[in-house]
């Protein structure tokens, strides 16, 4: 395992009481470390770690930030931490992070949606060209000394076709536009979807998924993972498609049955071009075997959908960007893990802006045995009021209202009841 400790700058814009150590746990641009430095904070960057020593690493240098691509973060590595206080991911999704463990420890995760749509885009549409026109059979073969154009020279062809895209998010769209250039028809599901969202897009909205399987030519997967997408693609989605038709999948390697997927391969002819897989390496090298890879009419690439120069770039600008409003004002921007809608109630204190106000409507809740699931506190123009929003667990008693709207730097009360 090899380690680079980078040197720390001189701080600039940061306090020294504000660096902060940042434990990059794979390949990341040297722009993002760059800037981190820039601002005084001390970043160690390790790409060889791997799920099985990154709690050591963890443990050994303690960090208040750490950042992955893909290196999977199990909860012994978050048990490990002991002032860690953020988890990136220099990404889009985040499967390889255990986030209940993060939430359990009240560690915020976030990561770079939108980023590496491009991207990802790009290589969907480069492994789609594949299956229409066999291409990597084709260098293969030549670079064996074979020439072959009778076996070749005929393919299916994509204009005219039919392209259905699961999933209309900005990889989606940028999928969807590169399919209208090729003079393909492009129609799209997700959940919800309407007319008017997919003709923004300039696709059309299919409604019922297994009638876009079974319109489709061409197939494109570009949905997060999670509980409702697990097995999305499975038997009977596979079933519906046309005999050859191809479905390419550069999401994630649990929205489709990978066994189904072998089967349909097997039995209907069906082609494949894949970035992601089921039970993917959890570092950036290792021994790999899955069956569908060997398979004919199936083209593999190594989860590398986001890996341009383009999107790294981005990627950490967007990275750094999240460090350092963590760091520097307390906010997390596109925290995937706070928790929405819970409370029973909202209560509403308009008050002066005085020292200790707060102290004392929190200190009756309390005594109320009402937990606080949010709070937020808003200063007006002049520093004269304030209004504080406070989410409680429970509906408080009139009681309790009455006896906050007492205190004398309040100026006012609302309830609201969820």
């Amino acid at each position: 395992m090899t380690s680079a400790t980078a040197t720390q700058a001189s701080p600039r814009n940061t306090n020294d009481e504000q660096a902060a150590l940042v434990l990059v746990a794979d390949k990341f641009d040297p722009s993002g470390i760059e800037a981190l430095e820039s601002r005084g904070h001390r970043v160690v960057c390790d790409p060889g770690l791997s799920p099985e020593t990154l709690p050591e690493a963890i443990l050994r240098h303690d960090p208040h930030v750490l950042i992955v691509r893909s290196t999977k973060v199990h909860a012994d590595a978050i048990e490990k931490s002991g002032r860690l206080a953020l988890i990136v991911r220099a990404g889009a999704g985040t499967d390889n992070i255990d986030v209940a463990a993060a939430s359990s420890r009240g560690i915020p995760v976030a990561n770079c949606p939108g980023k590496n749509s491009l991207a990802v885009a790009e290589l969907a549409w480069g492994l789609i060209l594949a299956c229409d026109r066999r291409i990597p059979d084709q260098v293969a073969d030549l670079r064996e000394g074979t020439w072959n154009k009778k076996e070749y020279g005929k393919a299916p062809g994509l204009a005219g076709r039919t392209l259905g895209i699961v999933g209309l998010g900005r990889i989606g769209e940028a999928i969807a536009d590169r399919g209208n250039a090729f003079g393909m028809r492009v129609f799209a599901w997700s959940r919800n979807i309407s007319e008017a969202r997919a003709e923004a897009a300039g696709c059309h909205a299919c409604e019922n998924l297994k009638n876009l399987a079974r319109m489709s030519d061409v197939i494109c997967v570009s949905v997060a993972a999670n509980s409702d997408t697990e097995h999305l693609i499975g038997h009977e989605f596979l079933e519906a498609m046309k005999p050859g038709a191809t479905i390419v999948n550069t999401s994630r390697g649990s929205v489709i049955d990978q066994a189904a997927l072998v089967e349909a391969i097997k039995t209907r002819g069906i082609r494949a071009g894949l970035d992601v897989y089921e039970n993917e390496p959890g570092s950036a090298t290792g021994e790999f075997h899955p069956e569908v890879v060997t398979l004919p009419g199936v083209y593999g690439t190594h989860h590398v959908g986001a890996s341009t120069d383009q999107a790294q770039e981005a990627i950490a600008a967007e990275t750094v960007r999240i460090v350092r409003d963590h760091l520097e004002r307390g906010h997390v921007p596109n925290c995937i893990n706070l928790s929405t809608g819970s409370g029973a109630a909202t209560v509403t204190a308009r008050h002066l802006n005085r020292p200790g106000v707060l102290a004392g409507i929190c200190e009756v809740l309390s005594r109320g045995a009402l937990n606080i699931e949010d709070m937020e506190n808003v200063i007006f123009t002049g520093g004269e009021a304030a209004s504080v929003r406070i989410r409680v667990s429970e509906v408080p008693g009139r009681d309790l209202i009455q006896e906050i709207e007492s205190q004398s730097n309040v100026l006012s009360i609302d309830l609201t009841v969820h």
